[in-house]
């Protein structure tokens, strides 16, 4: 079967391995599409270390082509959503059947468990409730999932910031209360005139940027949340600490590695996109063979315009 390995900065290759073997409490899946997660772009083009040969991979989606001995709840042809921490991009993974969600009829192309997982736990852990004001920098990917998942908690308002128009009119499109270029406009003005002057009860941060950590204590008011979804690796960060510690924020890091946390974010996530109350359709704008998974690697980087999400795509 073929796998793509990280061989240099910027080089992954396509090589021929053995097919995995799977124990008697797993799966083998036939994969359909891997997302390309923004972390491992960072490990492509060198922002952060790896080893050589590197395999990453974790957002797949595929169907069931063989399942282990000890497995009742899946059957062979089953279409799921997958949690793997390597080697995604391939062919087939194996993998424990309990880290497998049903994908139901949503198209496996879109059916990426694993950064909805994150999504939902980010939203859950802040504890949106009804009538939040919210604030929510960056309409990428993330910050589009987050957008939907807190409109569903009943949020009263929803305030996306970028700097990008095409984010911006796609926040708008999700049903966003309002969008704010801040290129053009104060950020800080805007969410204080929608609030009456108290700020955002809860901030997500979705940007993994230095910017967005300077500003969103502005946005967000005395003893209110800042949400850091955003994923900070490489160049350290600077808060302004005294600021967060005089307002008395509390701080929420929406990243998260036990993995019951991790599968209970997977049911839920899932959940809400098999019924329809949330979509990713929109949001997977740039698959690739993954004899071109270099090419998907840079567009996540270059983020071209249009762009959200890029899948490289199998024959599963």
């Amino acid at each position: 079967m073929r796998i793509a390995v990280l061989r240099a900065r910027e080089g992954f290759v396509v090589e021929e391995v053995p097919m995995p073997t799977i124990r008697p409490d797993e799966v083998l899946v036939q994969v359909s599409a891997c997302g390309v997660c923004a972390s491992e772009v960072d490990i492509w083009a060198g922002a952060a270390a790896a080893e050589y040969p590197f395999y990453p991979g974790h957002e797949v989606s595929g169907r069931v082509v063989e399942v282990g001995a000890e497995v009742y709840d899946l059957a062979v042809g089953d279409p799921v959503g997958v949690w793997v921490t390597t080697r995604g991009y391939a062919d087939f993974v194996a993998v424990r059947a309990a880290y497998c969600q049903s994908a139901g009829e949503v198209p496996l192309d879109v059916a990426l468990a694993e950064p909805l997982a994150c999504a939902t736990n980010a939203v859950e852990r802040a504890d949106v409730r009804l009538g939040d004001d919210v604030v929510l920098i960056g309409a990428g990917f993330m910050g589009n999932l987050v957008q939907q998942l807190a409109a569903l908690r009943g949020a009263r308002r929803v305030i996306v910031a970028d700097t990008r128009p095409d984010a911006l009119a796609r926040a708008v499109q999700l049903g966003a209360t309002r969008t704010v270029d801040v290129g053009l406009e104060s950020l800080v003005d805007v969410v204080s005139d929608a609030t009456d002057g108290r700020g955002a009860d809860i901030s997500f941060e979705c940007t993994g940027s230095q910017a967005a950590l300077a500003k969103i204590g502005d946005v967000t008011r005395m003893s209110g949340k800042i949400v850091l979804v955003g994923f900070h690796q490489g160049t350290p960060r600077e808060i302004p600490l005294a600021q967060w510690n005089w307002m008395a924020f509390d701080i929420v890091n929406a990243h998260f590695r036990e993995v019951s946390t991790i599968m209970r974010g997977m049911t839920v996530g899932m959940r809400l996109l098999a019924s329809g109350a949330l979509s990713m359709d929109a949001l997977v704008t740039h698959r690739f063979p993954v004899e071109k998974i270099n090419e998907a690697f840079s567009a996540a980087r270059d983020k071209p315009q249009g762009f959200v999400k890029a899948t490289v795509l199998f024959a599963g």
